[in-house]
């Protein structure tokens, strides 16, 4: 390992395969940046791997969210259910479109919400659910889709963790029943460097978050070289893919069978190493169905627990703080026990396709060893 190499100091980073500077290179070189044939490769190619009919590549996994909360029509009086326990960026998305967060709690094994914590939580104003495939893991709404569906309740997936895991027999993001979003941020299973997309449902919806990204018009950039004049159908944002990004999710694209194998066996070697700790309990991703993006456990004394071992450097996070608590979302706070609680102990142990059996060893070595020193164990 050389000194630049990640290892268990960093909680988690980007993994390259080789040929992602060479395609970056080779798209510079072309001096077309925006979007352009290549991105439309990586919808293809993206479609293909899902075995759906479309995909829409969108600049992050936030503008995809937000693009799909658009393109279904939920705004102003709207309420939107979703689990605090998410990064802000899904709360923000929904916040962008003037609808409401309505919080609810998760199962504390999973991290995930369950199809009655959801159902629980529908008003008279619930226009969506945007359940959070925490860690990976799929969230099976289907015991009250018929109903969500009856009351004209729209699911839109946040799946920023989850791409390449299955939900039963198929892949996440081939579910007609709800929109999904993915992220391919810099750590994410697959990265385009920064880049997201969406799963439509339709091909009404695919049309709807076409126009979106690019703010309305309706022509694409090489339609629009070849006229004097161009139309503009409606509100829209400049959220469309660079080909830049583009290049290098195919060039992960190519490779990802390695990512799955390596991050389930990553995962699974935590998982060995973590059993002789008996207080740490590891966050269920259903390894079997899941690309993992995150390992997680819950520790007695986080606080300290994480403060003994970042001094020890080793790249322990907290995936997430809950924003039910935040000030920013203070008007729409609610009691949610379960949440509260997990959040004080859950803790994200260094997780990257760089680390080694060594580095888990060093990990989980110095967990049990923060445990006994702040009296966890």
């Amino acid at each position: 390992m050389t000194a630049t190499e990640p290892d268990a100091r960093r909680n988690a980073s980007p993994y390259l395969y080789g040929r992602e500077a060479a395609s970056v290179a080779r798209v510079l070189g072309t001096g077309q940046y925006g979007h352009t044939g290549l991105t439309a490769e990586f919808e293809r190619r993206i479609a293909a791997h899902l075995g759906v009919p479309d995909a829409v590549a969108v600049t992050s996994g936030t503008a995809a969210l937000h693009s799909a909360l658009l393109a279904t029509g939920i705004g102003v009086g709207d309420e939107v259910i979703v689990p605090s326990m998410t990064f802000c960026a899904t709360v923000q998305a929904i916040r962008a479109v003037g609808a409401a967060p309505r919080f609810i709690d998760v199962d504390p094994v999973t991290l995930c919400v369950t199809p009655q914590l959801v159902i629980e939580a529908v008003t008279e104003d619930t226009a969506a659910v945007l359940p959070v495939l925490f860690g990976g893991r799929a969230v099976d709404l289907g015991p009250i889709r018929e109903d969500l569906a009856k009351r004209g309740i729209v699911v839109i997936e946040d799946a920023a963790h989850a791409f390449g895991s299955h939900g039963g027999s198929h892949y996440v993001g081939a579910d007609d029943t709800a929109l999904t979003c993915f992220s391919f941020g810099p750590v994410k299973n697959l990265t385009c460097g920064q880049g997201g997309a969406v799963i439509p449902r339709t091909p009404e919806e695919a049309a709807a978050v076409r126009r979106l990204r690019t703010l309305g018009v309706t022509q694409s950039q090489s339609e629009r070289a070849e006229i004097t004049s161009y139309q503009v159908e409606g509100f829209g944002l400049r959220y469309q893919l660079s080909s830049i990004n583009a290049a290098i999710g195919l060039a992960q694209l190519d490779h990802f069978d390695i990512t799955v194998r390596s991050r389930r066996h990553l995962w699974h070697s935590y998982s060995d190493a973590l059993g002789a700790l008996e207080e740490a309990t590891p966050i269920d991703v259903g390894l079997d169905q899941t690309v993992p993006h995150l390992c997680q456990v819950r520790v007695p004394h986080r606080d300290q627990v994480f403060a003994h071992l970042r001094a020890r450097s080793i790249g322990v996070g907290v995936h997430y703080p809950p924003n039910h608590l935040q000030p920013a979302f203070a008007r729409w706070r609610r009691d949610l026990p379960a949440t509260e609680r997990v959040s004080r102990e859950i803790l994200s142990l260094p997780f990257h396709q760089h680390l080694t059996e060594a580095d888990v060893h060093r990990v989980v070595t110095a967990l049990g060893h923060a445990l006994k020193a702040t009296g966890g164990a």
